[in-house]
């Protein structure tokens, strides 16, 4: 989910925050709730992000299907991470917060710090300085997920979290490449001062389908360590 560029206006700040604020509670208290509501939240979300992905690729039938993939993986491995016991909505929650976490951190040191471009010819805005930031941000998820969980060692879950920060960070990139090769600045309108949702979870996407696949890559090892 990717913060306002430091040139936007308070105007714009500002209705980027009150559609978050409209939307990210319900989100939350679906997560928290379970079935039937978080399946009918990724069942609508999933169908969103479908219809702007035909936006995006205008009719490129190849771009298409392999951004549907895409997609459907990642949807259906937060469905699953979700699902996964009595967990589930811990790890979910984690998930939100390593992926808002490391977009803030990305945000404000980019801004702060700026100088070399992470990727200038995907992203022009994004700072390796920027990346670092959200790899800190990451790790102080991970740290307090630590403490509040009660974990007697930090050091895994920490590695893990700064990974899955990494990833979301690599999300947005992916997302930037293919909105570029089709000359789109947003995936639709659709969240006013947002764009589209696609821009919102990019990250979110790619962070779901590797946190599956650790939670997969050795039985219960990412529920064991959260």
């Amino acid at each position: 989910m990717a913060l306002p560029d430091a040139e936007q206006g308070p105007s714009q700040l500002s209705l980027r925050l009150m559609s978050a604020a409209v939307l990210v509670p319900p989100a939350l208290w679906a997560v928290h709730a379970g079935s039937p509501y978080f399946d009918v939240l990724i069942g609508v979300g999933a169908a969103i992000l479908v219809w702007e992905v035909i936006r995006v690729c205008r009719g490129k039938l190849l771009w298409i299907v392999a951004a549907i993939g895409y997609v459907a993986v990642s949807v259906v491995s937060l469905w699953l991470l979700r699902t996964s016991g009595d967990r589930g909505p811990e790890v979910v929650l984690w998930l939100l917060a390593v992926v808002w976490a490391a977009d803030s951190g990305a945000y404000f040191c980019g801004r702060a710090i700026g100088g070399p471009k992470l990727a200038p010819k995907i992203s022009p805005k994004k700072t390796w300085a920027g990346f670092i930031g959200a790899l800190v941000a990451s790790a102080l998820v991970g740290v307090a997920a630590a403490i509040f969980l009660g974990k007697p060692g930090y050091f895994t879950l920490i590695a893990l979290t700064v990974l899955i920060g990494g990833i979301s960070q690599l999300g947005d990139l992916l997302e930037s490449w293919v909105k570029r090769r089709f000359n789109v600045k947003d995936a639709s309108g659709l969240i006013p001062g947002h764009g589209g949702l696609f821009d919102r979870v990019d990250g979110l996407l790619a962070a779901s389908l590797v946190a599956w696949a650790v939670d997969i890559s050795v039985e219960g090892s990412l529920l064991a360590w959260l």
